[in-house]
């Protein structure tokens, strides 16, 4: 198979609008698409920038038989030592609906590995999908971030939510307590019983429009204690959440007059698992993990005010899960999974301990615009 990995140029758009009409006619999913620019509409590459997307192709003669996205992101280890690390996403082969083309899926990952070893992905929607079984052959470490949520509608909830509802048993039995009341009794009180484990955090907030000078405090002063974590300061934060992007919403949080941290927050598009439920998430947030209570408890309560049926976030870090759990939530199964290369995971050495130490949540995923 003559199949080589080039950069993305202007002379493949041809090649590209033919690789993604043919994943359309195979039944791929509508997500399977490769970039049809060769600059990136999200995060483009700058002179003299550390954070942005490249695309590469696989081409066979005048074909593109695949193609994956690279961002290049500063990261923290420990607060002292700052890595470039690459983060591979939207991988899209045509072994998808042409078994002829199974191949390519590895080769892109180790054209991505040779390009910067120090590789991770994130999501994945589960272990037992393609992707994060052929990173586990290649050596990978793998581990499922965990995800919380926070019912607030318990009969839309039991009603909707497609998890609980998987046979006609489940479904029966969510109907039977949705309309009897015993599920919004019990909800209810499991989530007040939660609370009330821990008193509550006394903070105020303040919307921002974008994330200015403030931010480099709160990066400084918190960064020391995560195992690693993406840089979170003014000029990044200004990148990854600008004021054009107005479906966020920014948050600044403050213990009496002193800024502590921030979050972003928004609601999460169309998903399966959901139904129709209307879902508010956590996407972002960061402090040092002793205020992290005090972020969770800002972050929860301005979605709770803004209407939503339920609310999620997925927290690599232990301090932040439990910061949510005392907010009510609950942790509940997790299809987030964070993969790192086997040159990142000595960096990561001992991987079962620093996992937990980490601070990763979806705004360490690809294209935040266009999934939120």
């Amino acid at each position: 198979m003559g199949i080589s990995i080039r950069p993305h140029s202007a002379e493949y758009a041809g090649a590209v609008l033919r690789f993604n009409q043919r994943l359309n006619a195979g039944g791929a999913e509508d997500w399977m698409q490769a970039e049809p620019q060769p600059e990136a509409r999200w995060l483009p590459k700058k002179e003299g920038e550390s954070l942005y997307n490249e695309t590469f192709l696989a081409v066979e003669n005048d074909e593109v038989r695949g193609s994956y996205v690279l961002k290049h992101q500063n990261f923290s280890f420990g607060g002292n030592q700052i890595h470039s690390i690459g983060y591979y996403h939207h991988p899209v082969s045509e072994g998808t609906i042409d078994k002829t083309y199974a191949p390519v899926g590895a080769l892109m990952i180790r054209d991505a590995i040779r390009r910067q070893p120090m590789l991770y992905a994130l999501g994945m929607d589960g272990p037992g999908k393609p992707l994060p079984q052929m990173l586990k052959l290649l050596g990978w470490k793998i581990w499922l971030v965990p995800f919380y949520f926070l019912v607030l509608r318990p009969f839309r909830f039991l009603r909707q939510m497609e998890i609980i509802r998987e046979n006609a048993r489940n479904r029966l039995l969510a109907d039977l307590a949705a309309f009897s009341g015993f599920g919004y009794l019990g909800i209810n009180a499991a989530h007040a019983l939660r609370r009330m484990r821990r008193a509550a955090a006394t903070y105020s907030v303040k919307c921002v429009p974008v994330f200015e000078n403030w931010t480099n405090d709160v990066w400084h002063s918190g960064k020391i204690q995560y195992s690693m974590v993406a840089v979170r300061d003014s000029s990044v934060l200004k990148k990854l959440y600008p004021a054009s992007e107005q479906h966020f919403t920014r948050l600044q949080v403050f213990r009496n007059d002193r800024v502590v941290g921030w979050a972003v927050i928004a609601q999460r598009g169309p998903k399966p698992r959901f139904g129709n439920l209307r879902v508010g998430s956590v996407v972002d947030c960061f402090a040092a993990p002793e205020d992290a209570s005090l972020i969770a408890h800002a972050a929860a309560d301005a979605l709770k005010e803004r209407g939503f049926d339920m609310l999620v976030t997925n927290q690599s870090n232990t301090a932040w899960g439990k910061a949510f759990k005392h907010c009510g939530f609950f942790e509940g199964p997790s299809n987030f999974l964070f993969a790192a290369s086997p040159q990142l995971s000595r960096l990561l050495d001992p991987f079962d301990r620093t996992k937990v130490q980490t601070h990763f949540t979806r705004g360490d995923g690809d294209g935040l615009p266009r999934s939120f």
